[in-house]
């Protein structure tokens, strides 16, 4: 791999996660042979800050988000968004809020996820913190609650992570301000409104994600994710578009420390 396609950036991970614990040494041997040079880890609850924080620690180019995911409504507490607001304050590389959202895929608790989700906007807002949006089966949902926001001056900027829409929800979602950030289902090839969306985005508003260790792209369907297949999900966008790997690699490395403010 040649300097000029040597940055990529994994926008979204889950390195905390115990099928890790064994490897991650050798994990972020191969993310860095294949030019993966910075890596946001995601937090779906509280009670994981800690172990992901020794994890960044450990690995200087990993930045990381704080927050609730909505299938994780179970771990809010009257303190807890307290605790996520003195976290994100208390260290700089916390650069953004979340993973957080609406998955009505998996639960139907609506209501629920949503007291867990609008406190989250309103401290990414307070905070001038980007948000990771998770939202399955959930896009007009979600379209209510920015759309509302945003009439109200107060919707905080952000990405809809490891995107499954369609077209028409994805250009919702770019109104919006929202970046797109597709992960390894764009590999898959039956993904059609996927492969459209990853054609139609605009080059300045997509980032790439493995979301390990889930959702392995091909060729490692089926197995643990992890951030060095990130590649899988360049090579894809890029033959999808018509680029080369090293224009969809720069593109994305930009368009993520744009959002994320990365060094």
């Amino acid at each position: 791999m040649s300097d000029q396609i040597s940055s990529i950036i994994d926008s979204h991970c889950h390195l905390v996660f115990s099928n890790f614990d064994e490897d991650r040494e050798k994990v972020a041997q191969r993310w860095r042979s294949q030019g993966v040079k910075a890596l946001l880890h995601a937090c779906v609850e509280p009670s994981e800050i800690p172990a992901i924080k020794s994890i960044a620690d450990q690995f200087k180019e990993i930045r990381y988000s704080v927050g609730v995911h909505p299938l994780d409504v179970n771990h809010w507490e009257p303190k807890t968004l307290s605790v996520l607001k003195k976290a994100a304050l208390d260290d700089t590389r916390v650069v953004a809020i979340g993973e957080l959202g609406l998955d009505l895929f998996k639960a139907e608790n609506l209501s629920e996820q949503l007291s867990v989700l609008m406190p989250q906007l309103n401290l990414a807002f307070e905070l001038n913190l980007p948000v990771i949006v998770h939202c399955r089966d959930a896009a007009k949902e979600m379209l209510e609650v920015f759309s509302k926001l945003s009439e109200d001056g107060r919707c905080p900027r952000g990405v809809m992570h490891c995107w499954s829409g369609n077209v028409q929800e994805m250009r919702e979602f770019l109104n919006l301000g929202f970046y797109i950030s597709f992960s390894g289902n764009v590999t898959f090839k039956n993904a059609i409104d996927i492969h459209e969306c990853a054609k139609e985005v605009p080059s300045c508003r997509f980032l790439v994600e493995t979301d390990s260790p889930f959702l392995s792209p091909v060729p490692h369907r089926g197995k643990r994710n992890e951030p060095s297949f990130v590649k899988h999900v360049v090579d894809k966008i890029a033959e999808l578009r018509g680029e080369s790997f090293s224009e969809i690699a720069n593109k994305t490395t930009q368009n993520s420390r744009k959002l994320f403010g990365l060094p």
